[in-house]
């Protein structure tokens, strides 16, 4: 006898008579694969979220580049690795899609945090070029849900708050779709779309780079700022270089993420060239290279004086605006609050 908890036993009960011939949701019979794209944060353990290890520890498989799986290989000893260098990020994130569509728990490690600069836009791409169905992990949809009045909920579409059954999303008449008598033909899960391939998905936040190297440098990014990489491997040069002349002509605070590596090595002096047209030689600059681990180093130095030979591609820079102060040995941005409460 199967058990309350089988998803076909569900489904029967429910559906209509038209659709009690032994028939089970196209869905069912077929394990469902998870894949969790986790931001690590920056580097030490005692910086990733409760949450990411959480969701490692009940993987499968974990995919990702091998610095960052060499950051976390205590907590991962038991697992399959799915681990590749520099330039393979398709690879990888390829491997961890089919994992899940395997029926397997995946996780795909980025250092810091997934979403920025990292995997998780990857993730989504590939997926719908490949057009795999993705719902929200049942845990994550279920937190939701607990925090939202049950009034609210009513008022929500189903593909929204929903992500139990995601054949129903995939039509506005959810119940043609569920409780359709398919005699002698295909539902439209099975016409050969790649569509049928579903998988549940959970992005995990984690402490961005920049996050990290404010909070060592201080307070930098306490007003509004712009991040921007100097990687020109994705974008063109001359995007970048408008982007950077824009953020430094609007008195941002400037994040600058891939500042420098062995190939790329003019591009930080440009940019803070470009910089200098709108700033003083004496606004303050914070370099951190490899925030919270062991070779962690942190200099406080001005745009004239920067070194541009003290910088790499686990280095992050944050660029002061025209308010930025350096005090004693660390940066602020200051808010606004003397202005307004005469402080």
């Amino acid at each position: 006898m199967r058990s309350s908890s089988d998803p076909c036993s569900r489904q029967r009960e429910t559906d209509s008579p038209q659709n009690q011939k032994g028939k089970c949701n196209p869905c069912c019979g077929k394990k469902k694969g998870r894949l969790f794209v986790i931001g690590t944060g920056p580097g030490s353990l005692d910086y990733i979220s409760k949450r990411a290890i959480d969701l490692l520890k009940i993987s499968d498989s974990v995919a990702g580049y091998t610095t960052y799986i060499d950051l976390i290989k205590e907590i991962i000893e038991d697992k399959k690795i799915i681990s590749t260098g520099m330039m393979k990020e398709v690879d990888r994130v390829e491997s961890a899609i089919d994992e899940a569509l395997n029926g397997n728990v995946c996780s795909l490690v980025s250092g810091g945090d997934a979403g920025i600069y990292a995997m998780a836009g990857l993730v989504f791409e590939l997926c719908e070029k490949r057009g795999v169905n993705l719902v929200r992990h049942s845990s994550a949809s279920a937190a939701i849900k607990d925090k939202i009045p049950a009034a609210i909920i009513d008022k929500v579409p189903a593909p929204i708050i929903d992500t139990v059954e995601p054949v129903a999303n995939l039509n506005s008449d959810s119940e043609s779709v569920n409780n359709a008598d398919f005699e002698g033909g295909e539902t439209p899960l099975q016409k050969g779309d790649h569509l049928a391939d579903s998988i549940e998905i959970e992005v995990v936040p984690g402490i961005p780079a920049l996050a990290a190297g404010a909070s060592l440098i201080g307070a930098p990014l306490t007003h509004d700022f712009a991040v921007i990489s100097l990687s020109d491997l994705l974008t063109p040069w001359e995007k970048i270089e408008k982007r950077i002349e824009s953020a430094a002509a609007s008195d941002f605070v400037i994040a600058i993420y891939n500042p420098r590596s062995k190939k790329r090595d003019w591009q930080l002096a440009k940019a803070r060239e470009l910089i200098l047209k709108h700033r003083a030689p004496e606004t303050p600059v914070g370099i951190v290279t490899s925030a919270m681990r062991e070779n962690q180093k942190v200099i406080i130095t001005t745009l004239k004086e920067m070194d541009c030979t003290e910088v790499g591609m686990q280095t992050i820079l944050l660029v002061g605006n025209d308010s930025s102060v350096q005090f004693l040995d660390f940066i602020y941005t200051p808010r606004g609050y003397s202005k307004k409460y005469n402080l």
